[in-house]
């Protein structure tokens, strides 16, 4: 007997579990174990090898020997591994006490790896699902509750928790938001683990985990966009990309890259993030050429040397000032950027047959009070009533317009995170200012689309959801960092910047919509402008902006647009006065 349990031990190779880790696999290997030297003795004793006259193993024997064996075998591991729980549970107080949202197989990982690393400063004492079918039960020996504000009060009484870990790729943005607002106000660090499979074979590490971004509390499911004909029409073909080494235009280059165009050129004036985009996109996609061309837009020789070099068939057009107060103190370069380059690129592409023109545009361009908004608004008037103007001809000029984008350059976002990492405050212009927020990639998508979608003269826009308060954005992110507003960290009330209001808008009041195919896209129906009169009022613009004449300027931009209205004390008073050209 101890011949055959030492060989088919070895054959089974029982003794390679870890006691302390035992797991269901052990369990299988000692059952089968079991079941084998069973297996053999009865053949023993029916084969009649060692004894021809009676039993040696009779038949109760070997059944109550198997169950002995086995029952033996399994507690001693079980005792052990449940005393290696008990003495986890009650000498590890100083760490931090955690529950792992999701009951899946990503979640029973994340908790195995941390329970088994001492090094792990953290402890998993719960499970929490989204599915209240499982709420009340255990898993691992820990308890399940539900994914709700009443079970998250009885884990931090109960348990005792700190931290909760969202163990789901797939997690719904509202619950995770409702997660979120529920920990905060509990006082709960909410943190994300990195896909299983990206740290599965290296081991657990607290580097695994990452704070929730307020990107991933965007207060509406992402729009996704799916769009055969994007490969058709761009693959194989030059793509002109302005403001490439910006935080739209890089994205865009970065999405262009995946339907395998001819080439990309990256025409940007800032020398060392142009650089780094390149090698970047060098380094994931070598399959993709990529051009770097530093020029100006507003540079038109510069530019002709562009569409002569490499004749773009497809340009996206996202160089723009668009800093809201810093253009207020500029208003002629705002003017020679965002419409001077705006009119020579769209110029040039009629002049070199580029086949589309996408330009980027803002919601401030809509009733805008301020002088970005307005210029954003002339170059919106310009390229429509120019596609009009151009109708039979190749080129087709299309608008996208859309929110603030998180995490883009000049947004609110990364301007908190440094006040915050600076220890506050955080500096709100006002309690009720308001804003649309959409992703980087959501905003490339738009552009993308709208270059499949366009046939020329529209102005797209996203169905964005409701509005976010600035003010409960910051609270937001106060909470999400472990401090408290008001206490750990100060908001403090600044007052409205010059141009800048309350709330923006995506379509002008006396504007109405037509549907595409996308729910979330539809078109702007907007005023129709002769090109000849817009042609000869922005030439006049222009002229001004060369002379950098401040009021001019601004009443020039006043005349083309009618509907804006300066909230800048500076210019208040040519909306009061009848200006006459």
């Amino acid at each position: 007997m101890v011949g055959v349990t030492l060989l088919l031990s070895l054959l089974f190779r029982t003794y390679t579990g870890i006691v302390r880790y035992t797991s269901v696999a052990d369990i299988g290997r000692i059952s089968c174990l079991g079941l084998s030297c069973a297996v053999v003795y009865y053949y023993v004793d029916n084969s009649r090898v060692l004894n021809k006259t009676g039993d040696i193993f009779p038949l109760s024997v070997i059944f109550i020997n198997f169950f002995t064996s086995t029952f033996i075998w399994l507690s001693y591991r079980l005792v052990v591994k449940w005393f290696f729980r008990f003495y986890w549970r009650y000498s590890n107080e100083n760490k931090i006490r955690a529950a792992v949202y999701n009951t899946g197989h990503s979640g029973q990982m994340v908790r195995k790896m941390i329970g088994e690393d001492d090094n792990v400063s953290i402890k998993v004492v719960a499970f929490l699902d989204d599915k209240d079918a499982h709420a009340g039960m255990r898993l691992e020996g820990l308890p399940i509750y539900a994914a709700n504000s009443l079970s998250l009060q009885k884990l931090v009484k109960q348990e005792r928790i700190r931290l909760l870990i969202i163990a789901d790729e797939q997690i719904e943005t509202s619950l995770l938001n409702e997660l979120v607002e529920q920990c905060v106000s509990l006082n709960i660090r909410v943190q994300k683990v990195l896909p299983v499979d990206k740290w599965i074979s290296s081991g657990w590490d607290n580097a695994q985990l990452k704070d929730i971004n307020i990107e991933d509390l965007l207060e509406r499911s992402v729009i996704r966009i799916q769009n055969q004909q994007l490969s058709q029409e761009l693959a194989g073909r030059s793509i002109l990309v302005t403001g490439a080494a910006g935080s739209i235009g890089s994205e865009l280059v970065r999405q262009l890259t995946k339907y395998a165009p001819a080439a990309i050129v990256l025409c940007d004036k800032a020398e060392s993030p142009l650089h780094e985009l390149e090698l970047e996109i060098s380094e994931l996609m070598p399959d993709v050429p990529v051009v770097p061309f530093i020029g100006n837009v507003c540079d038109e020789s510069r530019m002709r040397q562009l569409f002569e070099v490499y004749a773009p068939a497809i340009v996206y057009h996202a160089a723009a000032y668009k800093h809201v107060p810093m253009m207020e103190k500029n208003p002629s370069i705002a003017v020679l950027n965002n419409v001077l380059g705006t009119k020579i690129l769209a110029e040039l592409s009629v002049e070199f047959e580029v086949e589309k023109f996408v330009m980027v545009s803002t919601d401030k361009a809509v009733n805008p009070t301020n002088v970005m908004g307005a210029s954003k608004r002339i170059a919106e008037i310009f390229t429509q009533s120019y596609n009009r103007y151009l109708a039979g001809k190749p080129t087709r000029f299309i608008t996208t317009r859309f929110g603030n984008v998180l995490g883009s350059n000049g947004s609110v976002i990364p301007r908190f995170r440094r006040q915050l990492e600076q220890g506050g405050p955080l500096t709100v212009t006002h309690p009720d200012i308001t804003r649309y927020f959409m992703t980087i990639p959501e905003a490339c998508q738009l552009v993308l689309e709208a270059g499949v979608m366009g046939q020329g003269g529209e102005i797209f826009v996203f169905d964005m959801g409701m509005p976010v308060k600035i003010a409960d954005l910051a609270r937001k992110m106060i909470r999400m960092s472990g401090r408290e507003p008001g206490k750990d960290i100060q908001i403090v009330y600044t007052g409205l910047r010059p141009g800048e209001k309350l709330y923006e808008e995506l379509l002008n009041t006396a504007e109405n919509t037509m549907p595409t195919y996308h729910e979330k896209i539809l078109i702007a129906r907007v005023r129709e402008y002769d090109f000849v009169e817009v042609e000869e009022s922005i030439k006049q613009l222009i002229n001004a902006a060369h002379k950098h004449y401040i009021t001019p300027t601004v009443a020039l931009m006043k005349k083309l647009v009618p509907e804006f209205i300066s909230k800048n004390s500076a210019f208040e008073q040519l909306d009061r006065d009848k200006i006459k050209m």
